[in-house]
């Protein structure tokens, strides 16, 4: 008797769990959200890629969302092995992450011709993938978006930078000791992240606006003119390669808050 009522009870948890499982299921599909999971919180989380179809209004584009580790630049080279990615979109939302590592993953953007926008792409039964621009770009993920042989931030997207500092010591970092190597590390970055930003089209103006921020104060929030100032945005609309000729990526406007990427034919221009 006692084991026919363990076996019982256990098939009553299976079953009750199954229908929580399934319940958060229709919860997640339901509210729309474009991987799961809070967007705030995605940013913060190891970066991850995805390829965003948008079908018929568009061709799609790449999704990446998270801080850049020193496994991502191999996580995007095994996410762009089967796919053609050249002069294709991506839609950043990151709180940053390894400086060598969003380098190497910046050039690996820039070698395919890639586009960059901050954003966050989203799902839903109800109507085709859009990019909302509620979302944030910060740190080393301003230097990704400046990876972008053309760069848009939307206006309600947030851009912020600050100083480069030892990973393992940013978040007490005036009480943090540190040896002659570490500043030689430090200053040895610092050394790297200029050549990136210059060979990337970037100003001095960037780097002196994230240099100026140290790490124990809150990060500097780009205005739109200091944006346009660092070359962080080069153009109102995203210029986009398509298979016959040039296309044209606009962010047409379904709201304030969110936006579809529509393509359109335009004219071959010159760069």
């Amino acid at each position: 008797m006692r084991a026919r009522w363990t076996t019982n009870q256990a098939w009553t948890l299976v079953r009750t769990v199954v229908r929580y499982v399934a319940l958060l299921s229709l919860v997640a599909i339901l509210s729309g959200s474009a991987y799961g999971g809070d967007a705030l919180e995605e940013r913060k989380s190891p970066m991850r890629f995805n390829w965003v179809t948008c079908e018929p209004n568009c061709h799609g584009w790449v999704s990446a969302i998270g801080i850049v580790t020193a496994e991502t630049p191999r996580d995007f080279d095994d996410f762009a092995r089967d796919r053609q990615l050249k002069g294709e979109t991506v839609v950043l939302h990151s709180s940053g992450g390894s400086v060598n590592d969003s380098i190497a993953l910046g050039r690996r953007f820039r070698e395919l011709g890639m586009l960059t926008m901050v954003g966050v792409s989203v799902l839903t039964r109800s109507q085709p993938a859009y990019v909302s621009p509620e979302a944030y770009c910060e740190s080393m993920c301003v230097f990704l978006l400046l990876s972008g042989k053309s760069r848009f931030v939307p206006e309600q997207a947030r851009v912020r930078v600050h100083q480069i500092w030892m990973g393992d010591r940013a978040d007490n970092a005036r009480a943090a000791t540190y040896s002659a190597d570490d500043l030689r590390t430090v200053e040895r970055d610092i050394g790297r992240l200029a050549k990136y930003t210059f060979d990337m089209g970037g100003t001095g103006d960037l780097l002196a606006l994230a240099l100026n921020v140290p790490p124990w104060e809150d990060l500097h929030e780009l205005s739109r003119e200091e944006l346009l100032q660092t070359h962080l945005i080069t153009a109102d609309t995203l210029a986009q390669l398509g298979s016959a000729s040039r296309t044209v990526v606009e962010l047409a406007g379904k709201s304030k808050q969110d936006f579809s990427l529509i393509t359109a034919a335009a004219s071959p221009r010159k760069d």
